[in-house]
């Protein structure tokens, strides 16, 4: 395995700061960078800005500024949202920089001297938006831009061309060699389909240009945008004055793109390095739009998600794990904000945030804030470090193929298989009945599970796992060192503070579209029981529902009572118990009761209660009802 690994993301036009579809990719570049590093590879990320195209140009006089005042602020946007989403990038380029300019003209050159590089004549449809030529038969409704659905012009002016008909072959040959090249493979058919229909020579300069970097052979010329945004990944590697940054990271790993930039990363980038007589980057991944609700992102429409403002709200490893865990790699996305809370709430408050508080707690509680001894693991201990091993070995197989949201929820999985570890040996249990040894390995071994699950989820939230591994204790190391059993002993972990607090989508909405005062909720009188027949249609009127327990607390003011948050499907439920006496909160996390979820709310010692768990009495002995098996949170009880 070679020691480097050189990554890059495509670089965004200036004339808009970027939406929640274009972060994705930085986000997905950036956890494979960070993957990367853990497994001790010399790692270089670079990502960028295109700002030489004619758009920003006209952007820049609209708004009566500069071409270089405007993309210097628009500069400082990007930076800044990259930053506020922790991208780890080495470099971020700017392609009006002085090495871009060199790099660039000197690969022209280099094409020029070979012969591929010719005056002609530019005829054919064309995006301004795109900034890209487009054959007829690629059109929509044989007008339209198939990105941007706006009507491309017909353009015809003298422009110096790229012979990319003269690479045909060698490209077609290229896909047969290495049929990994592209990744998935069924964008790598699409772009061979794409060369085998035969491949028509492309413009690489503009005329009477002033904006742009300058033609090496024709100064009336400046470069053609897409042609000189390429070189890019050369520029950041030190081409062609920096040769030993250069042949240290080049061949590139691999170059990750949207769906709409194969044609030019993955026909003409290779042509052109071909007749620079470069070698060619190892591999192009392809990844799918993130979409808002179904429909593809767009500041023009009005269409989009602001990072910036997502991240101020719910912090960066919030909106990070969404992007990753709900959006396969080679596939489309949709963002909601429904979708979101359920998935942050169920995933990092419930899962995730549950276990490591509830671990801390008891850890604070009857081991004096200290990592207690391993002591003699048991059967069920032996079988947690085993799952997590085996989840460790999916994570590497998946991130190699770029199932980003797959390799997280093997991570995922680990959490959930502690949980339920938890449940079964319950420590709360055993260190009541004075068992602290019994307790103390149980614990151990969750906190280790927990450092494991530290390392595994660091590429994709790192902030969170810097909070998490100062509540435990323990310090960040690579995957290489990364044994089970290594979590010091009687280590004093860190204050325990909530990792992801949960959050009520309904209630922001409501607080944020309504200034009315809310319609308080009738208060219930209470009445006495009385038991008789009922008949079938006012049974029916009951709806039971599977509700997974959260969190569980002793009620303020009343040692009888519990207070369970409650997951019901995407809903969130507090449900105030009189089951105080026979159940400690820690054994009820992770349990999945019934409860009546049509009862009207009722106000119980300052809490309102809205709902009621059912649960079986023998004379003083109480137990809540509760499944055997797996069943989904909300599911209905019939």
């Amino acid at each position: 395995m070679d020691s480097t690994y050189y990554i890059t993301t495509t670089i965004p036009y200036v004339n808009a700061l970027p939406h929640l579809g274009h972060s994705y990719e930085l986000v997905a570049t950036d956890a494979l960078a960070r993957y990367r590093r853990l497994c001790g590879r010399d790692v270089w990320f670079l990502t960028g800005l295109d700002e030489n195209s004619q758009n920003i140009e006209k952007k820049a006089r609209e708004l009566g500024k500069e071409t270089k005042e405007y993309v210097d602020e628009m500069a400082a946007g990007f930076r800044n949202t990259w930053e506020k989403l922790d991208i780890s990038f080495d470099d971020m380029l700017r392609t009006t920089e002085p090495r871009h300019w060199r790099a660039s003209q000197e690969l022209f050159q280099r094409a020029y001297d070979n012969g591929d590089i010719y005056l002609g004549e530019h005829n054919g449809y064309y995006c301004n938006s795109c900034e890209a030529k487009y054959d007829e038969e690629d059109l929509v409704d044989g007008t339209d831009c198939p990105v941007h659905h706006k009507k491309c012009e017909w353009l015809a002016e003298k422009n110096y061309f790229f012979a990319l008909s003269k690479y045909q072959d060698r490209l077609i040959q290229l896909f047969r060699d290495r049929p990994d090249w592209v990744y998935p493979a069924s964008r790598r058919n699409e772009v061979l389909a794409f060369i085998e229909r035969g491949l028509n020579d492309f413009s690489v300069t503009r005329a009477d240009k002033q904006w742009g970097v300058p033609c090496p052979i024709d100064e009336s010329h400046v470069m053609y945008v897409w042609f000189d945004a390429l070189i890019n990944y050369l520029t950041g590697v030190g081409f062609p004055d920096h040769q030993q940054m250069y042949e240290k990271y080049w061949p590139c790993d691999v170059h990750v793109m949207g769906k709409d930039m194969w044609r030019f990363h993955c026909v003409y980038w290779p042509a052109m390095l071909m007749s620079a007589g470069l070698p060619l980057p190892r591999r192009a991944a392809v990844h799918g739009f993130l979409n808002l609700k179904g429909e593809k992102m767009s500041k023009t429409r009005g269409i989009y998600v602001d990072p910036v403002a997502a991240v101020d709200a719910y912090g960066s490893d919030a909106i990070r794990y969404f992007l990753l865990r709900d959006m396969p790699f080679d596939q489309d996305g949709d963002f909601t904000w429904e979708a979101f809370a359920a998935r942050y709430n169920a995933d990092l408050a419930n899962d995730l945030g549950n276990l490591l508080n509830r671990t801390l707690r008891l850890v604070n509680a009857h081991f004096n804030g200290a990592a207690p001894p391993a002591g003699e693991p048991k059967e069920s201990e032996q079988a947690l470090a085993q799952f997590a091993s085996e989840r460790l070995e999916g994570l590497h197989a998946l991130m190699g193929r770029y199932q980003l949201h797959l390799a997280l929820d093997e991570a995922m999985s680990l959490i959930r298989e502690t949980n339920r570890y938890l449940s079964e040996r319950k420590p709360w249990d055993l260190a009541k009945r004075g068992d602290l040894g019994g307790a103390g390995t149980v614990l151990y071994h969750a906190m280790e599970a927990l450092r494991w699950t530290g390392a595994m989820l660091s590429p994709f939230i790192p902030s969170a796992v810097e909070k998490m591994r100062s509540q435990l204790g323990v310090s960040a190391e690579s995957f290489d060192g990364l044994v089970w059993g290594g979590l010091e002993a009687g280590k004093p972990i860190g204050e325990a503070s909530p990792l992801f607090p949960r959050i009520d989508m309904k209630a922001e909405a409501e607080a944020k579209t309504s200034s009315q005062p809310k319609e308080s909720k009738p208060k219930m009188k209470a009445q006495e029981k009385e038991i008789g027949v009922v008949s079938f249609d006012d049974f029916r009127k009951i709806d039971l529902r599977v509700a997974r327990v959260v969190e569980a607390e002793r009620a303020p003011k009343a040692d009888k009572l519990l207070k369970l948050t409650t997951q019901v499907g995407s809903e969130t439920r507090v449900i105030v118990a009189g089951i105080a006496e026979h159940y400690a909160p820690e054994e009820l996390i992770g349990k999945r009761i019934v409860i009546v979820a049509n009862l009207a709310p009722r106000t119980i010692f300052g809490i309102e209660s809205q709902g009621m768990l059912l649960a079986g009495k023998d004379g003083e002995a109480l137990v809540i009802a509760e499944f055997e098996r797996e069943i989904a949170d909300g599911a209905e009880v019939s």
